[in-house]
């Protein structure tokens, strides 16, 4: 009877258990559907609006299903839950998610709505008794125009606005916890590793040494950038996201920021590695400016300008002392 790990089989469930599952269930669902509700309110709130409707309709569905299992047996449900049985998703707790994506969301809703359908056509087809059978079937076909039914909320509540609304939203959500730590990094590690790295290669005319040089401070700059970003705010008040989340793109950006420009060092002619490294170097830069302009609405000439001088002024620095 029990399957490994303690899970019940499904088709070893009474008639009465595959009702308290499917109480449990639509409750859980319904429960689910209104903390993204609760979630997502602040910066969706025409898609919280859509998720509150979902829930509504888990609801019609227990109580039709509490209806017909007091009438069958009685009052007292048995605590029969879905990780219990075998063959049901797991669900991973939505409160322990830092950020919640919306595309994602609407996913996780079609692959919930089509694990229920299964889940009442298989009983349906178990079932003997003939009230019990009929439900469930209705069930089925219910949670299966429920797809069709979420695209009929969506239009509703998700007006042109409320689309425009949520997707300025999005793309500040995603500049916040992306973007931002990101550019912050590759300015950092594409400019502040350019002094020692040309410095020691003035300074030995070896492009191997100067591409060890090169590796250690962008691998150094890398974790320095990393943890002063996850440090620096939890996210909490600004709204900027997992700070984890965030010192990781940042901390990974100033890496690739820094080797970038070391790479070239891998070739042993001093002169092509240099101006190799040098080509890099602008590109990089440029980079640089046009994420400024794509995201942060920089002016791109300004952006190319400010960033440009700034890395030709780090980069003379080097030279200058590497010559020392």
């Amino acid at each position: 009877m029990f399957g490994s790990g303690g899970r019940r089989r499904f088709e070893s469930l009474s008639e009465r258990e595959v009702l308290a599952l499917a109480i449990g269930a639509e409750e859980e669902d319904g429960r689910i559907y209104r903390d993204i509700a609760e979630r997502l309110r602040g910066d969706y709130a025409a898609s919280a609006k859509v998720f509150e409707d979902m829930a509504g309709e888990e609801d019609g569905h227990r109580k039709v299903l509490l209806a017909l299992y007091q009438k069958m047996f009685g009052n007292h449900i048995p605590l029969v839950k879905r990780e219990d049985v075998r063959g049901f998703m797991d669900i991973a707790p939505l409160w322990l998610a830092p950020e919640l994506n919306v595309e994602k969301l609407w996913g996780l809703a079609e692959t919930m709505e089509g694990q229920a359908q299964r889940f009442y056509l298989l009983a349906a087809a178990r079932s003997q008794h003939v009230e019990i059978r009929k439900l469930l079937g209705d069930l089925a076909a219910a949670e299966g125009k429920h797809a069709a039914k979420a695209g009929e909320l969506q239009e509703t509540h998700l007006t042109d606005d409320a689309r425009r609304a949520e997707e300025a939203a999005a793309r500040r959500q995603f500049v916040l916890h992306i973007v931002q730590p990101g550019l912050a990094g590759l300015m950092d590690g594409s400019v502040s590793t350019l002094a020692p790295l040309f410095a020691a290669a003035f300074a030995t005319h070896v492009p191997w040494e100067t591409f060890l040089v090169g590796l250690a401070a962008s691998v150094g700059a890398g974790i320095s950038m990393g943890l002063t970003e996850a440090f620096s705010d939890d996210g909490k008040i600004s709204g900027r996201g997992s700070p984890w989340m965030r010192g990781a793109v940042c901390g990974v950006m100033t890496t690739l920021g820094g080797i970038g420009h070391a790479l070239p060092f891998l070739i042993p002619q001093f002169g092509v590695a240099v101006g190799l490294a040098c080509a890099v170097v602008l590109v990089e830069l440029v980079a640089i400016a046009w994420i400024r302009w794509r995201f942060m609405d920089s002016g791109f000439f300004v952006s190319v300008v400010q960033v440009v001088l700034g890395g030709l002024l780090v980069l003379g620095a080097g030279v200058l002392l590497g010559g020392l």
